[in-house]
């Protein structure tokens, strides 16, 4: 058997042997459409194309108790890389999951009580009625036109529904705010032609939408495996610590599986109060997908 091979069979038989311990203990609760072998295995397949900074693979540069712990945190937040709901990044030799925005907005569904977000970017000349309650903005009207979308982008905000008798939660964001989320983000140039110029409305409704998908895991009185997971993951700053040069004995401490090892990346450092950026996605051409609109709603916020 390969060194390769044998290394996947360690390692992911000992994160199924992990989840199925914790899940017999009733310790973590998984959603019932969810499987965690099969995201283990598109995880493992996932971490085959992907690299360090500096161009090594993964599974060779990182140690194994952050790639297991890594596939662990992955599978207690009820995530799959197959649907773009993770990615996975190394920080010298130690690898993070970090939830995405479709894994953000999936997480507070299953675990927050929220029955579906709508997003919608603000253009000029769009008639936009902010009202504030305890402190909080809500939208309560949006009025547009069509031809408003050839128009400067002003921003955008986002609107949690909930399941139960909870008010809806909003959250608007100017686009001077959201290009300083932008710019956490080594993926972002000011003056650049990348996704954020080319999808400049996606990429600031999905940032509407990731800031206040983390406004509502951190504003829930429920504790989680998942949500413990979620919190973990979001204090690795990820654009920034490639950046900086690694220490290659420093100490850090894993989630729960060990293999012994001695040799640990830095430890993740917070990220900063304004970081909704996502690791830049391929992006399909808006025009091809219909946009959600809430159901009978023929007036007030424009979902």
């Amino acid at each position: 058997m390969s060194n390769k091979k044998l290394a996947k069979n360690n390692i992911v038989d000992t994160v199924q042997s992990r989840v199925d311990e914790m899940t017999q203990q009733g310790d973590l609760h998984l959603p019932n459409n969810y499987s965690p072998e099969n995201a283990l295995k598109s995880a493992w397949l996932k971490l085959q194309t992907v690299k360090t900074s500096n161009h090594k693979p993964v599974l060779e540069a990182c140690n194994k108790s952050s790639i297991a712990n890594a596939l662990l945190r992955m599978i207690t937040m009820g995530l799959n890389p197959e649907k773009d709901q993770c990615y996975f990044i190394a920080y010298g030799k130690m690898l993070s999951c970090q939830p995405s925005y479709f894994g953000k907005e999936k997480i507070v569904k299953s675990q927050c009580g929220v029955q579906e977000i709508y997003k919608r970017a603000i253009f000029k000349e769009d008639i936009v009625e902010i009202e504030v309650q305890h402190g909080n903005e809500r939208v309560v009207n949006h009025e547009t036109a069509f031809e408003n979308k050839f128009n400067d982008l002003l921003g955008a905000y986002a609107v949690a529904v909930f399941e139960d008798e909870r008010p809806d939660k909003h959250t608007v964001m100017t686009i001077d705010e959201i290009k300083q989320a932008w710019k956490q983000g080594q993926t972002y140039k000011k003056n650049g032609n990348g996704t954020h110029q080319k999808f400049g409305k996606s990429m600031a409704r999905k940032t509407a939408s990731s800031r206040l998908c983390k406004e509502i895991i951190n504003s829930t009185d429920d504790s989680s495996l998942a949500l413990d997971a979620y919190n973990k993951s979001d204090t690795v700053q990820a654009e920034q610590e490639v950046k900086e040069e690694i220490e290659e004995n420093a100490n850090s401490q894993v989630l729960d599986i060990d293999y012994g090892e001695t040799e640990e990346g830095p430890a993740p450092q917070p990220e900063p109060e304004e970081n909704e950026v996502e690791q830049e996605e391929p992006e399909e051409d808006p025009a091809a997908k219909t946009e959600k609109e809430r159901p009978g709603q023929t007036e007030g916020p424009d979902f």
